[in-house]
């Protein structure tokens, strides 16, 4: 399958790479916003077509699918080009800033007859893609509990500093807690949406500093997601509780693209006890680079066979859960109703 890659900022490099190792997938040409990102398509790239013009791209009949890779507040608008130019899509996160654009791109991949997945790469991580297997086959019994606890570095500026200027970033709940967010829900499936979601954020409720964020469910049971951005290295924790059982994974490293992290997964199965060791379950290669790639070969290996990796309504759901936590957090931490997010607008 010929895949044309839009963007090539310094995440959007990573998609090169991982498309140039997917099987079945054919890196057919490179489009890049700037002149920085063009002259570096070209020096990563020689021979293949780089363009500043997506149009020509997207008319182009022998390219299949599309990876769309470029700042938050372009998403909506090339993967909506790109559908309607008859493409499959991969579209990185968030998927659109706001709920009237994720239902825009839903509508226009039914209408194209084309898959549209969201690049939720953490689905397909060796360590936390096998949490959900454990849940679904009933081995902490039912979810009661999760929390997960992300603390890093300040973000990097991104090219012209886009992800500190909220026209084009959307908002830093929308940068990386959305990942928090869809994973939480997707591995609370069985819960259903939430009922309520409160938060509270440090700073300007947009980008802030830190946030505390909790959705509540019908049954009960509650999740967390817990960031600071003015912290130091990359570390992602996640604690979870079920009926009878209980899984910790962590994830550390200096840096978020590390290829060398300190990464773990435990199960407990059964009720916990006082001194009881849960078991060490054994992956490999954990963290988003490696992830990037799997997600490259299953998304191909999807557009084949015509579904999502991450299907938009479940990355719509994570949309729903960040702007209703920053509406939250500017109305003092009150908490907001589901309803308010769950019809099409």
């Amino acid at each position: 399958m010929r895949v044309a890659l839009i963007g090539y900022g310094a995440w959007g490099r990573h998609h090169a790479r991982a498309l140039h190792a997917a099987p079945g997938a054919e890196l057919a040409a490179i489009v890049a916003r700037g002149d920085a990102g063009a002259r570096a398509a070209e020096a990563d790239w020689p021979g293949l077509p780089v363009t500043r013009d997506a149009a020509t791209v997207l008319a182009d009949r022998g390219i299949e699918a599309v990876v769309v890779a470029v700042p938050n507040a372009l998403h909506a608008a090339m993967a909506l080009a790109a559908l309607r130019a008859g493409k499959h899509v991969l579209l990185e996160k968030p998927m659109a800033l706001t709920l009237a654009d994720c239902d825009a791109l839903i509508a226009a991949a039914a209408a194209a007859g084309r898959v549209l997945t969201v690049g939720h790469e953490l689905r397909v991580s060796r360590q936390w893609g096998p949490i959900r297997r454990m849940i679904a086959a009933g081995e902490v019994g039912a979810l009661r509990h999760a929390t997960a606890t992300l603390f890093r570095f300040p973000y990097r500026q991104g090219s012209a500093a886009w992800r500190y200027d909220p026209a084009v970033v959307g908002s830093w709940i929308l940068e990386e807690p959305v990942h928090l967010f869809d994973l939480l829900l997707w591995y609370g499936r069985e819960l259903g949406p939430p009922v309520t979601v409160r938060a509270v954020a440090e700073g300007d409720p947009a980008m802030p500093r830190a946030l505390a964020a909790i959705l509540r469910f019908a049954d009960g049971a509650f999740m967390t997601v817990n960031t600071v951005v003015a912290g130091f290295e990359h570390h992602l924790a996640l604690h979870l509780a079920g009926e009878s059982g209980a899984i910790r994974a962590l994830w550390s490293a200096a840096m978020d693209r590390s290829g060398e992290p300190s990464a773990s997964l435990h199960l407990l199965r059964g009720r916990a006890e006082p001194g009881q060791l849960a078991t060490a379950i054994p992956f490999d290669r954990s963290g988003e680079i490696f992830e990037l790639e799997t997600q490259a070969a299953a998304a191909i290996a999807g557009f084949r066979e015509g579904r999502a990796l991450v299907p938009a309504v479940e990355a719509r759901a994570a949309i729903a859960c960040c702007l209703l936590a920053e509406r939250s957090a500017r109305e003092g931490g009150r908490e907001i109703p589901w309803t308010e997010a769950e019809a099409p607008r």
